[in-house]
């Protein structure tokens, strides 16, 4: 064997360690983000402290407006007051904000992953986008009820009497599936790209890159 295709094959091995590691490699977004915006509270209004992109977006409160909680997780974060719900993301230009309806009562809680936020009220399923920092929103009919709800990384669900609803960091808009007459949830898992409801009738996934919903259906026992 000559030098010179000894020095060749060296270097093609060398090579197939970082081939592997990078066919292998999770996406990006599969990662847990470190938090990356930092919310506090001052007498008057709300900040939030961008570490990602630098600078710092305040909301002002209102006159006699009370401030309920505020919370973050990696580049999303949200504050509940009692006239209106904040939410913002890094590298956001602004807060943006859902005030609420007649009759509406605030969300007892947020659920939050790395890149989206989901709030329901007593008649809106709200959900943030932590790439565009927008919200979106379905309405809760008067016969309709949420069962459940799943937050991953980067994608959110809520299962209703009637549908289940899906909100994608990577896609704009809620994404829904009806549900049929009969079916009921059994079980409900999400990971930080995909959100997967078991029926009794059917296996439903939604997937946040495409922003859709799949469909198995289940062997009849």
């Amino acid at each position: 064997m000559s030098a010179r295709l000894g020095a060749r094959l060296a270097a093609a091995f060398a090579a197939l360690p970082l081939l592997t590691a990078a066919t292998v490699a999770p996406a990006q977004d599969d990662f847990v983000l470190a938090p990356q915006l930092e919310i506090v509270v001052l007498p008057r209004e709300v900040l939030a402290i961008d570490a990602r992109s630098g600078g710092q977006r305040a909301e002002r409160l209102e006159l006699g407006e009370r401030l309920l909680y505020a919370k973050q997780r990696g580049r999303v974060g949200v504050a509940i007051t009692d006239r209106r719900m904040l939410a913002v993301a890094t590298g956001s230009a602004a807060w943006q904000e859902a005030r609420y309806r007649s009759g509406e009562s605030p969300p007892a809680d947020v659920a939050l992953g790395d890149r989206v936020a989901l709030l329901l009220t007593s008649v809106r399923a709200i959900g943030f986008d932590g790439n565009s920092g927008n919200f979106v929103e379905s309405v809760i009919g008067p016969q309709e009820s949420v069962l459940d709800s799943r937050v991953g990384q980067n994608l959110a669900v809520v299962v209703t009497t009637r549908r289940a609803l899906g909100v994608s960091a990577a896609r704009g808009g809620f994404f829904e599936v009806k549900l049929r007459v009969g079916e009921q949830i059994t079980d409900a898992s999400a990971l930080a790209n995909l959100v997967t409801l078991r029926t009794s009738k059917r296996l439903l996934l939604f997937r946040g890159p495409s922003g859709s919903w799949e469909e198995r259906r289940l062997p009849i026992r």
